[in-house]
Protein backbone atom coordinates (compact mmCIF):
# COMPACT_ATOMS: atom_id res chain seq x y z
CA UNK A 1 0.00 0.00 0.00
CA UNK A 2 1.41 3.30 -1.18
CA UNK A 3 1.76 6.24 1.25
CA UNK A 4 -0.67 8.04 -0.34
CA UNK A 5 -3.25 5.28 -0.19
CA UNK A 6 -2.64 5.10 3.45
CA UNK A 7 -3.37 8.65 3.86
CA UNK A 8 -6.23 8.60 2.25
CA UNK A 9 -7.31 6.28 4.96
CA UNK A 10 -7.55 8.94 7.44
CA UNK A 11 -8.02 12.75 7.86
CA UNK A 12 -5.55 14.86 6.64
CA UNK A 13 -4.65 18.29 7.06
CA UNK A 14 -4.03 20.21 3.46
CA UNK A 15 -2.11 23.77 3.81
CA UNK A 16 -4.32 26.03 5.53
CA UNK A 17 -5.18 24.23 8.19
CA UNK A 18 -1.93 22.92 9.17
CA UNK A 19 -0.74 26.00 8.91
CA UNK A 20 -3.11 27.32 11.17
CA UNK A 21 -2.42 25.19 13.84
CA UNK A 22 0.90 25.77 14.07
CA UNK A 23 0.32 29.03 12.66
CA UNK A 24 -1.88 29.91 15.89
CA UNK A 25 0.82 29.19 18.53
CA UNK A 26 4.11 31.22 16.36
CA UNK A 27 1.79 34.07 15.64
CA UNK A 28 0.52 34.06 19.31
CA UNK A 29 3.49 36.23 20.02
CA UNK A 30 2.49 39.08 18.64
CA UNK A 31 0.51 39.96 21.44
CA UNK A 32 3.75 40.07 24.19
CA UNK A 33 6.65 39.47 21.61
CA UNK A 34 6.48 43.54 21.10
CA UNK A 35 6.73 44.40 24.69
CA UNK A 36 9.59 42.22 25.75
CA UNK A 37 11.93 42.80 22.83
CA UNK A 38 11.04 46.99 23.90
CA UNK A 39 12.26 46.65 27.14
CA UNK A 40 15.17 45.01 26.39
CA UNK A 41 16.19 46.50 23.20
CA UNK A 42 14.44 49.79 23.53
CA UNK A 43 14.70 51.94 20.10
CA UNK A 44 16.21 48.29 18.35
CA UNK A 45 13.25 46.22 18.98
CA UNK A 46 12.48 45.97 15.20
CA UNK A 47 15.94 45.45 14.51
CA UNK A 48 15.83 42.40 17.00
CA UNK A 49 12.72 41.41 15.45
CA UNK A 50 14.09 41.34 11.98
CA UNK A 51 17.51 39.35 13.03
CA UNK A 52 15.40 36.76 14.74
CA UNK A 53 13.65 36.62 11.41
CA UNK A 54 16.90 35.61 9.87
CA UNK A 55 17.58 33.13 12.25
CA UNK A 56 14.32 31.61 10.99
CA UNK A 57 14.77 31.55 7.80
CA UNK A 58 17.83 29.62 8.51
CA UNK A 59 15.66 27.19 10.04
CA UNK A 60 13.08 26.83 7.40
CA UNK A 61 15.83 24.85 5.75
CA UNK A 62 17.36 22.65 8.64
CA UNK A 63 14.18 21.66 9.38
CA UNK A 64 13.20 21.10 5.77
CA UNK A 65 15.67 18.65 5.16
CA UNK A 66 15.49 16.91 8.42
CA UNK A 67 11.79 16.18 8.30
CA UNK A 68 12.28 15.85 4.42
CA UNK A 69 14.54 13.03 5.27
CA UNK A 70 12.21 11.81 8.25
CA UNK A 71 9.22 12.48 8.00
CA UNK A 72 8.07 10.88 10.59
CA UNK A 73 6.17 12.58 14.06
CA UNK A 74 8.30 13.33 16.89
CA UNK A 75 9.84 16.59 15.65
CA UNK A 76 13.71 16.48 17.58
CA UNK A 77 13.44 13.51 19.02
CA UNK A 78 12.97 11.54 15.87
CA UNK A 79 15.84 13.11 14.35
CA UNK A 80 17.92 12.00 16.95
CA UNK A 81 15.97 8.84 17.30
CA UNK A 82 17.43 7.97 13.89
CA UNK A 83 20.60 9.39 14.08
CA UNK A 84 21.78 8.72 17.66
CA UNK A 85 20.73 6.58 20.64
CA UNK A 86 16.97 5.91 22.48
CA UNK A 87 18.79 8.25 25.38
CA UNK A 88 19.77 10.50 23.59
CA UNK A 89 16.56 11.20 21.74
CA UNK A 90 14.65 10.79 24.71
CA UNK A 91 16.33 14.36 26.02
CA UNK A 92 14.36 15.88 23.01
CA UNK A 93 11.22 14.82 23.39
CA UNK A 94 11.35 15.53 27.35
CA UNK A 95 12.24 19.09 26.34
CA UNK A 96 9.54 19.10 24.00
CA UNK A 97 7.01 17.46 26.21
CA UNK A 98 7.64 20.57 29.16
CA UNK A 99 7.73 23.16 26.23
CA UNK A 100 3.48 21.82 24.82
CA UNK A 101 2.66 21.86 28.65
CA UNK A 102 4.20 25.18 29.64
CA UNK A 103 2.74 26.63 26.51
CA UNK A 104 -1.05 24.93 26.81
CA UNK A 105 -1.21 26.28 30.34
CA UNK A 106 -0.07 29.55 29.56
CA UNK A 107 -1.76 30.65 26.88
CA UNK A 108 -4.88 29.55 28.52
CA UNK A 109 -3.94 31.64 31.32
CA UNK A 110 -3.32 34.76 29.15
CA UNK A 111 -6.75 33.68 27.16
CA UNK A 112 -8.94 33.73 30.14
CA UNK A 113 -6.66 37.40 31.55
CA UNK A 114 -8.23 39.29 28.14
CA UNK A 115 -11.49 37.98 28.97
CA UNK A 116 -11.50 38.56 32.15
CA UNK A 117 -10.80 41.99 30.90
CA UNK A 118 -13.97 42.20 29.26
CA UNK A 119 -15.84 40.92 31.70
CA UNK A 120 -14.57 41.15 35.66
CA UNK A 121 -16.73 38.40 36.83
CA UNK A 122 -15.21 35.88 35.18
CA UNK A 123 -13.21 33.42 37.46
CA UNK A 124 -9.54 33.15 36.30
CA UNK A 125 -8.21 30.11 37.01
CA UNK A 126 -11.85 27.61 37.00
CA UNK A 127 -11.99 29.60 33.65
CA UNK A 128 -8.54 28.45 32.09
CA UNK A 129 -9.32 24.62 33.43
CA UNK A 130 -12.64 25.03 31.49
CA UNK A 131 -10.62 26.68 28.31
CA UNK A 132 -8.23 23.37 28.43
CA UNK A 133 -10.71 20.94 28.27
CA UNK A 134 -12.88 22.55 25.93
CA UNK A 135 -9.62 21.40 23.38
CA UNK A 136 -9.62 18.50 25.29
CA UNK A 137 -12.32 17.24 24.03
CA UNK A 138 -12.00 18.98 20.38
CA UNK A 139 -8.76 16.90 20.16
CA UNK A 140 -10.28 13.85 20.96
CA UNK A 141 -12.91 14.30 18.44
CA UNK A 142 -10.42 14.00 15.94
CA UNK A 143 -7.58 16.40 14.09
CA UNK A 144 -10.31 16.80 11.25
CA UNK A 145 -12.91 18.53 13.58
CA UNK A 146 -10.36 20.36 15.33
CA UNK A 147 -8.31 21.99 12.71
CA UNK A 148 -11.62 24.10 11.39
CA UNK A 149 -11.82 25.40 14.69
CA UNK A 150 -7.85 26.55 14.18
CA UNK A 151 -8.68 27.76 10.71
CA UNK A 152 -11.75 30.10 11.53
CA UNK A 153 -9.39 31.60 14.97
CA UNK A 154 -6.17 31.94 12.23
CA UNK A 155 -8.27 34.09 9.92
CA UNK A 156 -9.88 36.31 12.34
CA UNK A 157 -6.11 37.10 13.84
CA UNK A 158 -4.72 37.79 10.67
CA UNK A 159 -7.55 40.15 9.76
CA UNK A 160 -7.45 41.50 13.36
CA UNK A 161 -3.50 42.39 12.81
CA UNK A 162 -3.88 43.84 9.77
CA UNK A 163 -6.64 45.86 10.61
CA UNK A 164 -4.76 47.68 13.66
CA UNK A 165 -1.42 48.41 11.49
CA UNK A 166 -4.12 49.63 8.70
CA UNK A 167 -5.86 51.57 11.41
CA UNK A 168 -2.62 52.42 13.16
CA UNK A 169 -0.85 53.87 9.91
CA UNK A 170 -4.01 56.12 9.73
CA UNK A 171 -4.07 57.58 12.91
CA UNK A 172 0.01 58.16 12.54
CA UNK A 173 -0.83 59.50 8.86
CA UNK A 174 -3.39 62.25 11.00
CA UNK A 175 -0.94 62.89 13.83
CA UNK A 176 2.66 62.73 13.25
CA UNK A 177 5.43 61.18 14.52
CA UNK A 178 6.14 63.09 17.12
CA UNK A 179 6.56 59.71 19.76
CA UNK A 180 8.58 57.50 17.29
CA UNK A 181 10.89 60.71 17.05
CA UNK A 182 11.56 60.93 20.71
CA UNK A 183 11.84 56.92 21.29
CA UNK A 184 14.44 56.72 18.47
CA UNK A 185 16.22 60.09 20.59
CA UNK A 186 16.16 57.99 23.60
CA UNK A 187 19.22 55.97 24.57
CA UNK A 188 19.28 52.72 24.30
CA UNK A 189 19.60 50.02 27.66
CA UNK A 190 23.20 50.01 27.25
CA UNK A 191 25.50 49.93 24.44
CA UNK A 192 23.81 48.96 21.08
CA UNK A 193 25.75 45.57 20.95
CA UNK A 194 24.27 45.05 24.06
CA UNK A 195 20.59 46.14 23.89
CA UNK A 196 20.85 43.99 20.39
CA UNK A 197 21.79 41.01 22.48
CA UNK A 198 19.41 41.00 24.82
CA UNK A 199 16.46 42.36 22.44
CA UNK A 200 17.46 39.11 20.29
CA UNK A 201 17.21 36.85 23.57
CA UNK A 202 13.64 38.03 24.29
CA UNK A 203 12.54 37.88 20.60
CA UNK A 204 13.42 34.82 20.22
CA UNK A 205 9.66 33.81 22.05
CA UNK A 206 8.58 35.46 18.87
CA UNK A 207 9.35 32.13 16.74
CA UNK A 208 8.06 29.70 19.61
CA UNK A 209 5.81 27.69 17.77
CA UNK A 210 8.20 27.27 14.65
CA UNK A 211 8.64 23.58 16.02
CA UNK A 212 5.12 22.62 16.08
CA UNK A 213 4.34 21.30 12.74
CA UNK A 214 7.16 19.06 12.88
CA UNK A 215 5.36 16.86 15.49
CA UNK A 216 2.42 16.32 13.37
CA UNK A 217 4.02 16.01 10.29
CA UNK A 218 2.08 12.41 9.58
CA UNK A 219 -1.20 14.05 9.59
CA UNK A 220 0.00 16.48 6.80
CA UNK A 221 -1.12 15.83 3.23
CA UNK A 222 2.15 15.45 1.09
CA UNK A 223 3.76 18.51 0.23
CA UNK A 224 2.12 20.33 3.03
CA UNK A 225 5.23 20.43 5.78
CA UNK A 226 7.38 22.99 3.87
CA UNK A 227 4.70 25.23 3.46
CA UNK A 228 3.65 25.43 6.93
CA UNK A 229 7.52 26.77 7.60
CA UNK A 230 7.13 29.05 4.46
CA UNK A 231 3.87 30.31 6.08
CA UNK A 232 4.91 30.76 9.22
CA UNK A 233 7.76 32.34 8.90
CA UNK A 234 6.69 35.41 6.56
CA UNK A 235 3.97 36.12 8.96
CA UNK A 236 6.22 36.35 11.86
CA UNK A 237 8.63 38.15 9.61
CA UNK A 238 6.10 40.82 8.71
CA UNK A 239 3.98 41.09 11.90
CA UNK A 240 6.62 41.36 14.36
CA UNK A 241 8.75 43.97 12.64
CA UNK A 242 5.72 45.99 11.97
CA UNK A 243 4.03 45.55 15.37
CA UNK A 244 6.79 46.76 17.38
CA UNK A 245 7.43 49.93 14.47
CA UNK A 246 3.90 50.93 15.60
CA UNK A 247 4.26 50.36 19.55
CA UNK A 248 7.39 52.62 19.33
CA UNK A 249 5.02 55.50 17.27
CA UNK A 250 2.58 54.93 19.37
CA UNK A 251 3.96 54.01 23.08
CA UNK A 252 6.54 55.69 25.10
CA UNK A 253 9.10 53.39 26.13
CA UNK A 254 9.24 53.80 29.39
CA UNK A 255 5.56 53.29 29.60
CA UNK A 256 5.69 49.87 28.18
CA UNK A 257 6.41 48.22 30.71
CA UNK A 258 3.18 49.31 32.43
CA UNK A 259 1.21 47.31 29.06
CA UNK A 260 3.37 44.41 29.28
CA UNK A 261 0.40 42.11 29.17
CA UNK A 262 -2.09 43.19 26.83
CA UNK A 263 0.53 46.13 24.45
CA UNK A 264 -1.85 45.35 21.73
CA UNK A 265 -5.20 46.31 23.03
CA UNK A 266 -3.57 49.71 24.33
CA UNK A 267 -1.81 50.36 20.82
CA UNK A 268 -5.57 49.54 19.34
CA UNK A 269 -7.04 51.74 21.89
CA UNK A 270 -4.60 54.90 21.13
CA UNK A 271 -5.00 54.41 17.51
CA UNK A 272 -8.79 53.74 16.75
CA UNK A 273 -10.52 53.92 20.42
CA UNK A 274 -12.36 51.95 22.66
CA UNK A 275 -14.07 49.33 19.51
CA UNK A 276 -10.71 48.79 18.10
CA UNK A 277 -8.82 47.82 21.77
CA UNK A 278 -12.13 45.17 22.10
CA UNK A 279 -11.99 43.99 18.85
CA UNK A 280 -7.67 43.29 20.07
CA UNK A 281 -8.66 41.59 23.19
CA UNK A 282 -11.13 39.27 21.33
CA UNK A 283 -8.66 38.10 19.02
CA UNK A 284 -6.22 37.70 21.37
CA UNK A 285 -8.36 35.45 23.65
CA UNK A 286 -8.96 33.39 20.39
CA UNK A 287 -5.29 32.89 18.99
CA UNK A 288 -3.82 32.26 22.50
CA UNK A 289 -7.25 29.46 22.62
CA UNK A 290 -5.66 28.29 19.48
CA UNK A 291 -2.16 27.87 20.85
CA UNK A 292 -3.55 25.64 23.48
CA UNK A 293 -5.06 23.31 20.38
CA UNK A 294 -1.59 23.23 18.85
CA UNK A 295 -0.05 22.08 22.03
CA UNK A 296 -2.92 19.49 22.24
CA UNK A 297 -2.15 18.14 18.45
CA UNK A 298 1.82 18.56 19.15
CA UNK A 299 1.78 16.36 21.99
CA UNK A 300 0.01 13.75 20.45
CA UNK A 301 1.65 13.15 17.70
CA UNK A 302 5.21 13.22 19.92
CA UNK A 303 3.75 11.40 22.98
CA UNK A 304 2.30 8.52 20.52
CA UNK A 305 5.77 8.19 18.61
CA UNK A 306 7.66 7.75 21.88
CA UNK A 307 5.36 5.08 23.05
CA UNK A 308 5.56 3.13 19.72
CA UNK A 309 9.42 2.83 20.42
CA UNK A 310 8.41 1.99 24.37
CA UNK A 311 9.45 5.34 26.03
CA UNK A 312 6.55 5.64 27.68
CA UNK A 313 3.98 3.11 28.98
CA UNK A 314 2.38 1.05 26.48
CA UNK A 315 -1.24 1.55 27.65
CA UNK A 316 -1.27 5.15 26.34
CA UNK A 317 -1.60 3.80 22.67
CA UNK A 318 -5.61 2.85 23.11
CA UNK A 319 -7.92 4.09 19.98
CA UNK A 320 -11.45 4.82 20.59
CA UNK A 321 -13.92 4.58 18.01
CA UNK A 322 -12.32 7.83 15.94
CA UNK A 323 -9.12 6.76 16.21
CA UNK A 324 -7.37 9.41 18.62
CA UNK A 325 -5.40 8.22 21.45
CA UNK A 326 -7.44 9.83 24.23
CA UNK A 327 -5.33 8.57 26.92
CA UNK A 328 -2.77 10.94 25.81
CA UNK A 329 -4.46 13.31 25.61
CA UNK A 330 -6.73 13.14 28.89
CA UNK A 331 -3.14 12.75 30.72
CA UNK A 332 -1.73 15.84 29.27
CA UNK A 333 -5.00 17.36 30.32
CA UNK A 334 -4.11 16.22 34.08
CA UNK A 335 -0.69 17.58 33.77
CA UNK A 336 -1.56 20.99 32.47
CA UNK A 337 -4.76 21.29 35.29
CA UNK A 338 -1.68 20.31 38.02
CA UNK A 339 0.89 22.42 36.93
CA UNK A 340 -1.32 25.15 36.98
CA UNK A 341 -2.82 24.27 40.94
CA UNK A 342 1.26 23.88 41.63
CA UNK A 343 2.02 27.32 40.39
CA UNK A 344 -1.22 28.92 41.46
CA UNK A 345 -1.79 30.24 38.31
CA UNK A 346 1.60 32.13 38.58
CA UNK A 347 2.27 32.42 34.54
CA UNK A 348 5.68 33.54 35.20
CA UNK A 349 7.03 30.97 36.69
CA UNK A 350 6.32 29.17 33.67
CA UNK A 351 7.74 31.38 31.29
CA UNK A 352 11.45 30.04 32.71
CA UNK A 353 10.28 26.08 31.42
CA UNK A 354 9.16 27.72 28.17
CA UNK A 355 11.20 29.61 27.19
CA UNK A 356 14.18 27.40 28.00
CA UNK A 357 12.60 24.62 26.67
CA UNK A 358 11.66 26.09 23.47
CA UNK A 359 15.00 27.47 22.62
CA UNK A 360 16.53 23.92 23.44
CA UNK A 361 14.37 22.15 21.45
CA UNK A 362 15.49 24.23 18.80
CA UNK A 363 19.12 23.86 19.05
CA UNK A 364 18.55 19.99 19.43
CA UNK A 365 16.70 20.52 16.13
CA UNK A 366 19.82 22.05 14.28
CA UNK A 367 21.82 19.36 16.24
CA UNK A 368 19.80 16.88 14.61
CA UNK A 369 20.15 18.26 11.38
CA UNK A 370 24.45 17.69 11.88
CA UNK A 371 24.26 14.37 12.46
CA UNK A 372 21.94 13.65 9.53
CA UNK A 373 24.12 15.01 7.15
CA UNK A 374 27.20 13.00 9.35
CA UNK A 375 25.92 9.97 9.77
CA UNK A 376 23.23 9.26 7.39
CA UNK A 377 24.74 11.28 4.49
CA UNK A 378 23.10 8.61 1.35
CA UNK A 379 19.27 9.03 2.98
CA UNK A 380 17.65 11.39 0.10
CA UNK A 381 16.18 14.80 1.08
CA UNK A 382 14.19 16.90 -1.40
CA UNK A 383 16.15 20.05 0.37
CA UNK A 384 19.54 20.63 1.91
CA UNK A 385 20.72 23.47 4.67
CA UNK A 386 24.19 24.33 3.93
CA UNK A 387 26.91 23.39 6.39
CA UNK A 388 27.06 27.32 7.15
CA UNK A 389 23.29 28.10 7.56
CA UNK A 390 23.24 25.21 9.97
CA UNK A 391 26.43 26.49 12.00
CA UNK A 392 24.85 30.19 12.39
CA UNK A 393 21.29 29.09 13.05
CA UNK A 394 22.82 26.58 16.18
CA UNK A 395 24.87 29.49 17.48
CA UNK A 396 22.55 32.01 17.26
CA UNK A 397 20.15 30.24 19.30
CA UNK A 398 22.79 29.26 21.84
CA UNK A 399 23.27 33.06 22.50
CA UNK A 400 19.80 33.88 22.53
CA UNK A 401 19.88 30.72 25.22
CA UNK A 402 22.69 32.39 27.35
CA UNK A 403 21.06 35.67 27.05
CA UNK A 404 17.89 34.24 28.52
CA UNK A 405 19.59 32.71 31.28
CA UNK A 406 21.70 35.63 31.88
CA UNK A 407 18.75 37.99 32.19
CA UNK A 408 16.47 35.96 33.91
CA UNK A 409 18.98 33.61 36.28
CA UNK A 410 15.68 32.12 38.19
CA UNK A 411 14.05 30.77 34.70
CA UNK A 412 17.20 27.98 35.31
CA UNK A 413 15.92 26.81 38.52
CA UNK A 414 12.36 26.85 37.55
CA UNK A 415 12.99 25.00 34.57
CA UNK A 416 15.17 22.46 36.38
CA UNK A 417 12.47 21.46 38.67
CA UNK A 418 10.13 20.42 35.84
CA UNK A 419 12.59 19.00 33.78
CA UNK A 420 14.36 16.66 35.88
CA UNK A 421 11.38 15.03 37.08
CA UNK A 422 10.41 14.64 33.35
CA UNK A 423 13.55 13.02 32.42
CA UNK A 424 13.76 10.46 35.68
CA UNK A 425 10.35 8.62 34.70
CA UNK A 426 11.55 8.45 31.37
CA UNK A 427 14.88 6.70 32.64
CA UNK A 428 12.53 4.77 34.62
CA UNK A 429 11.38 3.47 31.22
CA UNK A 430 14.71 2.80 29.20
CA UNK A 431 16.12 1.36 32.41
CA UNK A 432 13.24 -0.74 33.52
CA UNK A 433 14.62 -4.41 32.49
CA UNK A 434 17.68 -3.50 35.07
CA UNK A 435 15.37 -2.29 37.59
CA UNK A 436 13.05 -5.21 37.15
CA UNK A 437 15.71 -7.50 37.19
CA UNK A 438 17.24 -5.45 40.44
CA UNK A 439 13.83 -6.00 42.66
CA UNK A 440 13.82 -9.68 41.53
CA UNK A 441 17.13 -10.23 42.61
CA UNK A 442 16.07 -8.20 46.00
CA UNK A 443 13.12 -10.60 46.11
CA UNK A 444 15.19 -13.66 45.76
CA UNK A 445 17.00 -12.64 48.58
CA UNK A 446 13.51 -12.27 50.80
CA UNK A 447 12.53 -15.77 49.58
CA UNK A 448 14.97 -17.18 51.96
CA UNK A 449 13.12 -16.32 54.74
CA UNK A 450 9.54 -15.81 52.79
CA UNK A 451 9.83 -18.37 50.25
CA UNK A 452 6.43 -19.32 49.99
CA UNK A 453 5.35 -15.77 48.95
CA UNK A 454 8.14 -14.43 47.78
CA UNK A 455 8.47 -17.13 44.86
CA UNK A 456 5.08 -16.49 43.02
CA UNK A 457 6.37 -12.48 43.29
CA UNK A 458 9.91 -13.54 41.64
CA UNK A 459 8.04 -15.52 39.20
CA UNK A 460 6.07 -12.87 38.08
CA UNK A 461 8.64 -10.65 37.46
CA UNK A 462 11.01 -12.88 35.72
CA UNK A 463 7.93 -13.38 33.34
CA UNK A 464 7.54 -9.78 32.89
CA UNK A 465 11.37 -9.31 31.76
CA UNK A 466 10.86 -12.46 29.51
CA UNK A 467 7.72 -10.59 28.25
CA UNK A 468 9.12 -7.44 27.53
CA UNK A 469 12.45 -9.36 26.18
CA UNK A 470 10.19 -11.19 24.19
CA UNK A 471 9.81 -8.81 21.73
CA UNK A 472 11.32 -9.24 18.32
CA UNK A 473 13.07 -6.73 16.14
CA UNK A 474 14.26 -7.09 12.35
CA UNK A 475 17.12 -6.11 10.73
CA UNK A 476 16.93 -5.88 6.89
CA UNK A 477 20.50 -6.74 5.25
CA UNK A 478 21.86 -5.84 2.04
CA UNK A 479 24.67 -8.28 2.17
CA UNK A 480 26.59 -6.23 4.64
CA UNK A 481 29.73 -6.75 5.65
CA UNK A 482 30.87 -8.43 9.37
CA UNK A 483 31.19 -4.67 10.50
CA UNK A 484 28.03 -3.35 9.31
CA UNK A 485 26.02 -6.34 10.70
CA UNK A 486 28.05 -5.82 14.23
CA UNK A 487 27.20 -2.51 14.94
CA UNK A 488 23.08 -3.31 14.17
CA UNK A 489 23.71 -5.73 16.88
CA UNK A 490 25.10 -3.04 19.13
CA UNK A 491 22.59 -0.55 18.56
CA UNK A 492 19.69 -3.02 19.10
CA UNK A 493 21.56 -4.70 22.88
CA UNK A 494 22.08 -1.15 23.72
CA UNK A 495 18.48 0.70 22.61
CA UNK A 496 15.96 -1.97 22.22
CA UNK A 497 14.47 -4.05 25.64
CA UNK A 498 14.90 -7.73 23.55
CA UNK A 499 17.09 -10.81 23.24
CA UNK A 500 15.40 -11.93 19.95
CA UNK A 501 16.53 -10.66 16.56
CA UNK A 502 15.65 -11.58 12.72
CA UNK A 503 18.46 -11.02 10.50
CA UNK A 504 16.26 -10.84 7.03
CA UNK A 505 17.76 -10.47 3.60
CA UNK A 506 15.73 -10.26 0.51
CA UNK A 507 17.35 -12.46 -2.67
CA UNK A 508 16.61 -11.56 -6.18
CA UNK A 509 18.43 -11.30 -9.30
CA UNK A 510 19.70 -7.94 -8.73
CA UNK A 511 20.47 -8.52 -4.92
CA UNK A 512 22.36 -11.86 -4.41
CA UNK A 513 23.20 -13.54 -1.35
CA UNK A 514 26.99 -12.76 -0.05
CA UNK A 515 28.70 -16.36 0.45
CA UNK A 516 30.21 -14.77 3.98
CA UNK A 517 26.51 -13.51 5.37
CA UNK A 518 25.51 -16.97 6.98
CA UNK A 519 28.99 -17.48 8.40
CA UNK A 520 29.44 -13.57 9.82
CA UNK A 521 26.12 -14.19 11.54
CA UNK A 522 27.21 -17.51 12.88
CA UNK A 523 29.91 -15.67 14.25
CA UNK A 524 27.67 -12.89 15.69
CA UNK A 525 25.64 -15.27 17.29
CA UNK A 526 28.43 -16.47 19.25
CA UNK A 527 29.96 -13.43 19.88
CA UNK A 528 26.48 -12.04 21.94
CA UNK A 529 25.17 -14.94 23.34
CA UNK A 530 22.38 -12.58 25.24
CA UNK A 531 21.26 -12.09 21.70
CA UNK A 532 19.35 -14.99 19.85
CA UNK A 533 20.09 -14.70 16.16
CA UNK A 534 18.00 -15.85 13.15
CA UNK A 535 18.83 -15.60 9.64
CA UNK A 536 16.44 -15.67 7.19
CA UNK A 537 16.33 -16.09 3.35
CA UNK A 538 13.64 -14.53 1.28
CA UNK A 539 12.77 -14.15 -2.44
CA UNK A 540 11.26 -10.99 -3.91
CA UNK A 541 11.82 -7.44 -3.37
CA UNK A 542 12.24 -4.79 -0.65
CA UNK A 543 9.75 -2.48 0.21
CA UNK A 544 6.53 -1.15 1.70
CA UNK A 545 4.30 -4.29 0.30
CA UNK A 546 6.89 -7.12 1.89
CA UNK A 547 7.59 -4.98 4.96
CA UNK A 548 3.20 -4.59 5.74
CA UNK A 549 2.84 -8.73 4.61
CA UNK A 550 5.87 -9.56 7.31
CA UNK A 551 4.58 -6.95 10.24
CA UNK A 552 1.83 -9.40 9.77
CA UNK A 553 2.48 -12.81 9.49
CA UNK A 554 5.37 -11.98 12.32
CA UNK A 555 3.30 -9.62 14.81
CA UNK A 556 6.18 -7.27 14.71
CA UNK A 557 5.09 -3.49 14.49
CA UNK A 558 6.73 -1.63 11.72
CA UNK A 559 8.88 0.82 13.57
CA UNK A 560 10.94 -2.35 15.37
CA UNK A 561 11.72 -3.39 12.10
CA UNK A 562 15.70 -1.76 11.11
CA UNK A 563 17.54 -0.72 7.94
CA UNK A 564 20.67 1.10 6.99
CA UNK A 565 20.97 4.34 5.02
CA UNK A 566 19.20 3.60 1.44
CA UNK A 567 21.14 5.04 -1.38
CA UNK A 568 20.32 8.03 -3.73
CA UNK A 569 18.57 4.55 -5.82
CA UNK A 570 16.16 3.35 -3.28
CA UNK A 571 12.73 3.65 -5.10
CA UNK A 572 11.05 4.61 -1.98
CA UNK A 573 11.14 7.13 0.62
CA UNK A 574 11.57 6.53 4.54
CA UNK A 575 8.00 7.02 4.97
CA UNK A 576 6.59 4.34 2.43
CA UNK A 577 7.74 2.14 4.76
CA UNK A 578 5.43 3.00 7.45
CA UNK A 579 7.80 3.60 10.60
CA UNK A 580 10.97 1.43 9.68
CA UNK A 581 13.65 3.14 11.48
CA UNK A 582 17.09 3.81 9.92
CA UNK A 583 20.11 2.37 12.54
CA UNK A 584 23.24 2.83 11.00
Amino acid sequence: MSDKQTKAQHDVLTELPATAICGNDITSSCLYVSALAIMAAGKYAALSLLIVAGVLFLFRKIYAEVVGALPLNGGAYNALLNTTSKRVASLAACLTLLSYMATAVISAGEAVHYIHGLFHTVPVREATIALLAVFMVLTIIGIGESSKVAVGIFLIHMVTLTLLLLVGGFFLFNNGFAILLENLATPAPGSMGKALFFGFAAALLGISGFESSANFVEEQADGVFPKTLRNMWLAVSFFNPMMAILALSLVRIPDVGAHEVDLLAHMGNLAGGKWLAILVSVDAALVLSGAVLTSYVGVTGLARRMTLDRVLPQFLLKTNRRGTTHRIIIGFFLLSISVLLITRGELAALAGVYTISFLAVMTLFGIGNVLLKVRRARLPRPTRASWGAVIIAITAVILGLIGTVVRNPDYAGVFLAYFIPAMVIVAIMLGRIGILKAVMFFVRSLSEVVSGWSSGVSDNLRKKVEEINSQEMVFFTRGDNVSTLNRAMLYVRRNEHTDRLKVVIVKNENNPVPERLEKDLQFLDEVYPDLKVEYLELEGRFGPELIEELSEEWKIPKNFMFIGSPGDRFPYRLEHLGGVRLII
